[in-house]
């Protein structure tokens, strides 16, 4: 019954016991990780071991049949942690969540059903506008797993392949060093009695600062160049030595240049690396130098880069040796699977505990940064401005 005026009964106007937060319902996760088609990827984003623990917390992984082999892991390792491996794309490719580590071609998208989650790498400039209208018309919900960012605000999927090309470029040096068709015959290390070997790193980044400690632990005099003086000062604090640094003086540069034996390009920019090193330059360096470009898949800071491939890596110019391969942590799979692994299965199990994906984004702003789409819409403002096409401010849709 009413009461007089009133649009609501008189139970509904006694005061109501306290109504308790009802717990998160746990989700279940079923994952699938097509084998990676890309020329000359080998890298898998989980581990036999990242499996295990996926499918002991109760999620399914499907993993298409020698996924694993660029990284040394057999079906048998994964079946045994607990993956289903099969031989058949499409099935994989209809899985509810699809891990990769490139980002799936416009013929691997066809096989993916409607409001699928897409974690893969977005590489944005190699992009075309139909890949995005192929998400948009499949209402898939995409994240980057370039763009995560960590607690601290660095970008840890970034970090680490960095970290890896930085070591890998010293050691790919080393062996092209002691190369008898390309190379001086030198060793990169320091031994009683032989001038060390003269490394110039050309960027004070993660990629820099890495090849800097291989370098120095081999024992090569290492010389740094970079127009920032916060990264030079953070490069001697994390190495913990004073060390060569200059800002890109071109008197400096061009000296050390005629000087050194291996010379690594570590410059990022907004949209292509600066040409740091000029054909010139090059041209003053010593027969049998080494230049390792590892910034070629930006455009590369030498003049004189072209792009290389692991098959056939590297090219002699003006009796210099260039190295030239994008891709570089691809050529240490093992290494850069587990890293990745590392990175995916934190949140993969986070996203299972806060039962779906809606939920961990609404609540972890640095996943939430690497989304680009969500459910078919575009919520990446540096896409959208790349491809001219309309986006929705993420925070207007998920509350």
């Amino acid at each position: 019954m009413n009461t007089p005026n009133s649009p609501f009964t008189r139970a509904q106007l006694l005061p109501q016991e306290e109504t308790l937060e009802i717990a998160k319902k746990k989700g279940d996760l079923f994952i699938g990780i097509p084998k990676e088609a890309h020329f000359q990827e080998r890298r898998v984003c989980l581990t036999p071991d990242a499996v295990a623990a996926l499918t002991a917390n109760g999620h399914r992984v499907l993993i298409e049949s020698k996924a694993g082999k660029g990284a040394r892991y057999s079906d048998k390792d994964y079946s045994e942690a607990g993956a289903e491996v099969t031989n058949d794309t499409a099935k994989v490719f209809s899985c509810p969540m699809i891990l990769k580590v490139e980002p799936p071609s416009i013929e691997e998208l066809d096989m993916v059903n409607p409001q699928t989650v897409l974690i893969s790498a977005l590489q944005l400039k190699t992009q075309t506008k139909e890949y995005f209208e192929k998400l948009a018309s499949k209402r898939i919900t995409a994240i980057a797993f370039e763009f995560i960012k960590d607690d601290d605000g660095t970008y840890p999927a970034v970090r680490t392949l960095s970290e890896i090309a930085g070591t890998a470029a010293v050691q790919v040096a080393a062996e092209l060093m002691s190369s008898a068709d390309l190379g001086t015959g030198m060793l990169l290390g320091n031994i009683s009695g032989v001038p060390p070997a003269e490394v110039v790193i050309i960027g004070a980044g993660t990629v820099g600062e890495f090849a800097a400690r291989s370098a120095i632990g081999l024992g090569a005099n290492v010389k740094i160049f970079d127009n920032s003086i916060t990264k030079l000062r953070c490069i001697q604090t994390n190495i913990g030595r004073p060390m060569y640094t200059s800002t890109l003086q071109p008197k400096n540069l061009v000296k050390a240049l005629k000087r050194c034996d291996v010379a690594i390009g570590a410059v990022r920019g907004a949209n292509r690396s600066p040409v740091i090193v000029t054909e010139p330059m090059i041209q003053g360096m010593k027969s049998g130098a080494v230049i390792i470009d590892v910034s070629i898949d930006m455009g590369g800071c030498f003049e004189t880069s072209d792009v290389t491939s692991h098959d056939q890596p590297t090219f002699i110019k003006h009796g210099v040796t260039h190295y030239c391969v994008p891709n570089i942590p691809a050529r240490f799979a093992r290494t850069a699977s587990i890293s990745l692994s590392n990175i995916f299965t934190p949140y993969l199990l986070d996203i299972g505990e806060e039962g779906g994906i809606e939920n961990k984004l609404r609540f972890d702003k640095g996943l939430k940064n690497g989304l680009y789409f969500y459910h078919g819409v575009l919520t990446n403002k540096s896409v959208a401005n790349w491809f001219n096409l309309h986006y929705r401010d993420i925070n207007l849709l998920i509350f």
